[in-house]
């Protein structure tokens, strides 16, 4: 009698399969809330050191000393996130940052001098929450190296983005309707309650290692991400896309201010990161066939492409137009560098590895609202938009030239003696 045999195919990862992973919720509504305030820190120091100096200059240097800060400490906050668990880093953490974060603004209000706003500006960077690698770190833990790593990789740059319409438009509704001092007060506010409420979720944390165990096998490696060479090339990468947003706030800042309508601000920066957004989902949809490493040269080409035209662009409908376009390019970048960390680094430094990514956006935002605050002032009206063309090219060609560093390697490979066998060959 012949049997009949059903072969029933997998089911295609995708957001609602992500959704139901096991205390995923647990972690990803309070860490909504607890990174919520990234969003809304540049904007709310420029919008208010520019209230209380006159110069987007001097805005733009305090925000890049924040932004410095936080490229140069979160590392570490990483590299303790994974050696002592999240909670530790937290707790301290967000107190902190929202002392540093008040105690900026009251500097700021009180005219002190430029050097008492940079002193306050530097442990206001140093202690922003990486609540964002965190949630990533969280997300490598539940999967463990399934298919749906990318789908939670595209995920997060969704959520990243939705942060990015909220927050500008948050922070320059409230530094415009209510007072300048607004957008920072409230964004420590939510950073000591947001930050506080995640770190009460210990139950999905990544697992803390044993104090001693130094082995590759258990997963713990006291490794640096940094010595990983692919991670130095993403990093750079990062940094032009950092490149991107710094230029694009101050720009779009001193653009509405010189047409009379500073208000419009949140909404074309709100439409520059909702195609970010939207280009997000649509890359967490798609069952990709092409590797990571060709999306990421082709999502950069095109965002190098986008940004060169930005600074010919005079008229707020086509402006809009144009930013969403530059938006729409980042996301597939984002993604595919955050998933080349699944396979490039070991799993106890890859906090640490997406807390130096993370840091390379702030850094090369910093360098941005610096350099573009710095073309306003001393340039032509929009010279600050060349700044996103000048960081992406070179980080293009970088890619391009370092592209055989972001094919994983095989690692932790043990094979028995005399047994004969091949070297790995990586197949792109």
């Amino acid at each position: 009698m012949a049997s009949t045999v059903t072969t029933e195919r997998p089911a295609r990862p995708g957001y609602g399969q992500l959704l139901r992973t096991k205390g995923a919720w647990t972690f990803l509504v309070p860490g909504f809330a607890a990174r919520q305030p990234f969003a809304m820190l540049t904007i709310s120091i420029v919008l208010l050191v520019r209230h209380t100096t006159g110069s987007y200059g001097v805005a733009g240097a305090a925000a890049a000393v924040t932004g410095v800060s936080m490229a140069l400490f979160a590392p570490y906050s990483g590299r303790l996130a994974d050696r002592y668990g999240q909670r530790a880093v937290l707790m301290p953490g967000v107190v902190l940052h929202t002392a540093a974060g008040l105690t900026l603004t009251a500097l700021a209000l009180a005219h002190a001098p430029l050097w008492a706003l940079f002193a306050a500006a530097v442990p206001t960077g140093a202690s922003v929450p990486q609540v964002g690698p965190m949630v990533r770190a969280r997300w490598g833990t539940r999967l463990k190296g399934s298919r749906l790593m990318s789908t939670a990789a595209a995920f997060e740059s969704v959520t990243d983005e939705l942060t990015f319409v909220v927050g500008p438009l948050l922070a320059t509704a409230l530094c415009t309707a209510l007072t300048p001092s607004a957008g920072l007060v409230t964004e420590a506010a939510l950073t000591l309650v947001g930050g506080l409420l995640f770190a009460a979720q210990r139950g999905t944390q990544p697992p803390v290692p044993p104090r001693g165990a130094e082995t590759a096998a258990a997963g713990h490696a006291r490794v640096s991400a940094l010595r990983v060479p692919g991670v130095r090339v993403l990093i750079v990468t990062f940094l032009g896309i950092g490149a991107v947003f710094g230029g694009m706030q101050v720009s779009l800042a001193a653009f509405t201010e010189s047409i009379g309508r500073p208000g419009l601000n949140g909404v074309l920066y709100g439409v520059f990161a909702a195609g970010n957004m939207l280009s997000g989902v649509v890359c967490g949809a798609v069952a990709w066939k092409s590797s990571p490493r060709r999306r990421l040269m082709a999502g950069y080409a095109a965002l190098a492409l986008a940004t060169s035209a930005l600074w010919t662009v005079h008229s707020v409908p086509l402006l809009a137009g144009l930013g969403l376009l530059v938006g729409m390019c980042i996301a597939p970048s984002l993604i595919t560098g955050y998933t080349l960390v699944e396979d490039l680094v070991p799993v106890g430094a890859r906090t640490e590895a997406f807390t130096w990514l993370t840091g390379a956006v702030a850094l090369g935002q910093a360098a941005a609202v610096t350099v573009a605050g710095q073309w306003e002032d001393r340039l032509w009206d929009g010279a600050g938009f060349l700044v996103p063309m000048a960081g992406t090219l070179p980080a293009l060609a970088t890619i391009l030239a370092l592209r055989s560093l972001l094919v994983p390697r095989a690692r932790n490979r043990t094979v028995a003696r005399g047994v004969g066998h091949r070297e790995p060959v990586t197949v792109d």
